[in-house]
Parts: structure tokens; C-alpha cells; sequence
């Protein structure tokens, strides 16, 4: 078995929660979002984000502007539709019952 992987198919399990979540605060574009996620050690590359972000948007839980760049051509910033903001709060539950599961499971079988 390939560990790296299993360890690509966790991080891709949580990507969509954590762009959400990336997003909860203010309105990102692209290069915004994959600094926040490679400063906490979650690398993702243009190719696997684009996608993505046009899935989230047509799903409704995203939207986007177009706003002018002083540095080049217009950025898209993407931010939370009120469906996107629902799904986010439904995913933070749902997050924290894994996560403290995943922590009880793997501390007991550690300290056996």
C-alpha cells in the first residue's frame, strides 16, 4: 500500500472544508487562498483548486466578483453565499464529531 496515497486522499477529503473555511472571514482570491492554505502546511496546486472553486460555485455555496488589480489583470475573489455559509456551520459539526472520534480511537490504541 501506498502511504503517500492514503495521505493525498486525507487531504483531499478536507479541502473543500478548509476553503470554505479559509472563506468564513472575508472574500479571497485564488493566490489568497493557496498562501492561507500552504502557510498551514496544506499543499494544493492551481490544478486541483480551480476546479474545485467552480464546483463550490455552482453548487451555490460560493460567489465571485471581478475587482480591477493594480499589479495586472482583474482578480476574481471569491466569498460565502448564505447556502455556503449553512454548509460551512453544518461541516464544522460534523468536523468536530470526527475529529474527537478519530482522537479517542487513535489515544486508546496508543496508549494499549
Amino acid at each position: 500500500m501506498n502511504i503517500e496515497n492514503t495521505k493525498a486522499q486525507m487531504r483531499k477529503g478536507v479541502l473543500e472544508f478548509c476553503i470554505l473555511s479559509v472563506l468564513k472571514e472575508k472574500d479571497a482570491y485564488t493566490s489568497e487562498i493557496l498562501d492561507t492554505l500552504k502557510n498551514a502546511k496544506l499543499l494544493v496546486v492551481e490544478g486541483t483548486i480551480y476546479p474545485l472553486l467552480t464546483r463550490l460555485k455552482n453548487d451555490g455555496l460560493l460567489s465571485y466578483r471581478w475587482e480591477e488589480s493594480t499589479s495586472g489583470p482583474p482578480r476574481k475573489y471569491y466569498g460565502l453565499t448564505p447556502e455556503g455559509q449553512t454548509f460551512l456551520n453544518e461541516l464544522n459539526g460534523t468536523w468536530t464529531e470526527l475529529s474527537d472520534a478519530v482522537t479517542l480511537i487513535t489515544n486508546k490504541n496508543t496508549a494499549s
